[in-house]
């Protein structure tokens, strides 16, 4: 099995990826995520974790955490778009949804799995409630 392949990034690009690591850190939490969930939705061990938590510029990430990193940031700029209010942009992941996708689970439940695909639908569901087109 092949290792995960690392970004051989400018110093330009891994200070957009520090930036956008420490920004979807603080994201999960104001969505109740626990650190294990956390640690299962970016696919980063416990110690990475706690260290690129601390310093997310020593963070190298590999091309799937990237992608984690972008499609997360998307989830967020959908609920932006389509609710106003804090409450609603952070408590939506946390709160059982019945529409046919969640099937009465929270989104936060799905991307708990840390399936890669699963960050795709709740992307493309969300998306498709503030009128996106895939």
């Amino acid at each position: 099995m092949a290792l995960p392949q690392k970004l051989p990034l400018t110093s330009e690009k891994k200070h957009a990826a520090a930036i956008g690591l420490k920004t979807v850190m603080t994201l999960l939490e104001k969505w109740g995520c626990t650190p294990e969930q956390a640690q299962a939705i970016l696919q980063i061990s416990k110690a990475s974790y706690y260290k690129f938590k601390k310093d997310p510029a020593a963070a190298q990430l590999t091309n799937d955490q990237l992608e984690r990193l972008s499609y997360l940031l998307n989830i967020h700029a959908s609920l932006r778009t389509l609710f106003e209010n804090p409450e609603n942009v952070y408590g939506f992941m946390s709160l059982n949804n019945h529409n046919p996708y969640f099937n009465g689970r929270r989104p936060l439940e799905l991307l708990s799995t840390g399936h890669f695909g699963t960050l795709y639908e709740v992307h493309k569901q969300l998306d498709a409630l503030r009128g996106g087109q895939w």
